[in-house]
């Protein structure tokens, strides 16, 4: 932001950016190709996406392209940012006395402000941004506006930097190996006090999941069979799995929600499991796939900083293998389906760190027990 306070527009501009960084919570991104332009962004907020124009606007073909230069870098940043829609507000501070405005394009809302007065007045502005009225600076002209708007959003983006830190900061993961752990001595018991992991026998004392014996009370088996692997194979997948993506989703959301999403996601996926099919199952793949659908939740509301990784990595991961589920004989892929559902759902109930939206929890909540009922009540019915 190369702004030099020569003239009203360049006060506009300054005063406005001030408002929707320190107020808004937007922040700036940098677009290739442009000049004299700012482009804000919030992904929380009703227009995503801010551009303040103060190139000079004369006539109608020059702002009709001005347009279609903005829809085309929406769509990259749609692209980007995994959105399907992305509401823009367009503001120009620059146009010919005389110029009105066309109709506004599908998600690309237009206003000319000159003057604090044509934004704070502005009834569909007022309705969305209800604060502009009395936090957009009025009094501070010159190099007194200049100091002012440099010093609260260098104390805004020095308390953004401290909260992105304290998420995305290596921790020290407890809960994961905990979780590990309990998976290998439970494995190692299995052939110490009964004949194996991969005897029928020792595989239902122990709990593994099976249809009818759920129905005939034993509930506890849609947990403890998460715990249980068939082969030191399935034990080592599963581990190599639990560790890679448990370490990194347990420093993001913390040691409580992690385990509580874990649980949930394996109780979904073996609920789901013995609704579908009356096979002996057991094993922690559904409460890793709970771990993804987390992993997607978390990624995508932080898609700013996580996008490509969720893009080239999550989604491909969670695709292949439902692929290979499908394929090959053995795998209880409708157990992976429930778990990524479920942790996915788990991670919406209980919010995520900086992103926390109470209508979001609301109906992850809601979702999630309607979820849960269903699948109850369809292994009661069947």
């Amino acid at each position: 932001m190369n702004y030099s306070i020569t003239n009203k527009n360049d006060e506009m501009v300054m005063k406005l950016i001030h408002y929707f960084i320190t107020i808004e919570n937007y922040t700036p991104i940098v677009v290739k190709g442009v000049k004299d332009e700012i482009w804000l962004e919030n992904i929380e907020a009703p227009y995503r996406i801010i551009r303040i124009n103060s190139n000079h606007i004369h006539n109608m073909e020059q702002y009709n392209f001005d347009i279609f230069r903005i829809s085309k870098i929406i769509e990259q940043i749609k692209k980007k940012t995994l959105s399907l829609k992305v509401n823009t507000l367009n503001i120009l501070v620059n146009v010919d006395e005389n110029f009105e405005i066309g109709d506004n394009n599908k998600n690309i809302s237009s206003i000319v402000v000159d003057d604090v007065s044509k934004i704070t007045d502005n009834k569909n502005i007022l309705e969305i941004f209800p604060k502009i009225k009395n936090k957009l600076l009025k009094d501070k002209e010159g190099i007194d506006l200049i100091i002012n708007v440099t010093n609260d959003i260098n104390a805004k983006s020095l308390k953004d930097s401290e909260a992105f830190s304290k998420i995305f900061s290596p921790k020290k993961a407890i809960i994961t190996p905990m979780l590990i752990t309990i998976c290998i001595l439970t494995f190692i018991a299995m052939y110490i006090f009964g004949n194996g992991s991969e005897d029928i026998g020792t595989l239902l004392y122990f709990g593994a999941n099976l249809r009818e014996l759920v129905k005939m009370g034993q509930v506890w088996r849609l947990l403890t069979s998460v715990f249980l692997h068939i082969g030191i194979v399935h034990l080592i997948v599963n581990m190599y799995a639990l560790y890679v993506i448990g370490r990194e989703l347990e420093g993001f959301l913390g040691k409580t929600k992690f385990l509580i999403i874990f649980l949930i996601s394996g109780i979904v996926g073996s609920l789901l499991s013995v609704v579908v099919h009356d096979n002996i199952s057991a094993g922690a793949s559904g409460a890793i796939f709970g771990l993804l659908g987390s992993l997607l939740y978390f990624g995508y509301h932080y898609r700013l900083y996580l996008g490509t990784v969720i893009k080239t990595q999550v989604i491909p991961i969670i695709v292949l293998n439902l692929v290979i589920g499908f394929l090959l004989p053995g795998i209880d892929n409708f157990a992976h389906i429930g778990g990524l559902v479920g942790g996915y759902l788990a991670t919406m109930a209980l919010g995520i760190p900086g992103k926390k939206k109470k209508a979001d929890q609301i109906n992850g909540t809601i979702v999630l027990g309607i979820l849960v009922v269903f699948l109850s009540y369809m292994l009661v019915r069947y």
